[in-house]
């Protein structure tokens, strides 16, 4: 089943630069899939699309069966619903504990109460970290906030993840840590994992399909297993 379809996809900025020219690509429901590129190279920008932060100039990004270009402003709470990001920075509520910070994410969406706690106690226990629920994000591990963040995304049982840089702020081990869980959900959830990351060693040792994102274009749409990075692209932040 396909969740994603991007069908001659171009995103022109009012500057006049062209950052995603003539890109079509297809992602299956329950696959995970790294995207890399140089900086510059139009990655940031095909991420952004499928949740909606940008809108392609022209062609059509369907996610999930919403055409993304024809989704008005007022209209992409619908979207979003149906997916969750994960970012580099966290982007947890200081004054929120574990707790309350994935919930918050479901009170925005207008969940009742008796919804909300079943799903975030599972969320959290999904991340690992049922023992910390009350502790603030302050008291937290770089990579316990990102856990954070992952089970915050996970709370309304999307059936995307979008993963922008997730590992970007954290040391080797803990980026390990980081990707275990992100597998565990892709193969026991089912969850659909697009994943955005400058992490050679990390792509290379997980063996997923990876695309490969220059000057705009798709370079490279590489089979599960089959690819690995090399130097040449080691730095695509």
């Amino acid at each position: 089943m396909k969740l994603i379809k991007v069908e001659h996809a171009y995103k022109i900025y009012k500057n006049g630069t062209t950052a995603i020219a003539d890109l079509s690509v297809t992602i299956d429901k329950g696959e995970f899939v790294f995207v890399i590129g140089s900086t510059g190279s139009g990655k940031s920008t095909f991420i952004k699309m499928l949740y909606r932060e940008e809108k392609p100039t022209r062609g059509k990004v369907i996610v999930g069966g919403i055409d993304v270009a024809k989704l008005r402003n007022s209209k992409v709470y619908k979207l979003r619903r149906k997916l969750g990001v994960v970012f580099q920075d966290f982007k947890l509520l200081p004054k929120l504990n574990v707790y309350e910070n994935v919930a918050f994410a479901l009170e925005t969406l207008g969940l009742p109460s008796n919804e909300i706690r079943p799903k975030v106690l599972r969320a959290i226990e999904a991340v690992g970290l049922k023992e910390k629920t009350r502790n603030l994000p302050s008291e937290l591990s770089g990579g316990e906030q990102q856990r954070v963040a992952i089970a915050r995304a996970l709370a309304n049982d999307p059936k995307l993840l979008i993963c922008d840089e997730p590992t970007g702020n954290l040391d080797p081990d803990t980026s390990k840590e980081i990707m275990k869980i992100l597998d565990n959900i892709n193969r026991s959830m089912g969850t659909t994992i697009i994943m955005a990351t400058h992490d050679k060693d990390l792509v290379n040792r997980m063996k997923k399909r990876v695309l490969v994102i220059e000057d705009g274009v798709l370079a490279s749409d590489v089979k599960k297993g089959s690819y690995k990075v090399h130097e040449s692209v080691k730095d695509s932040k």
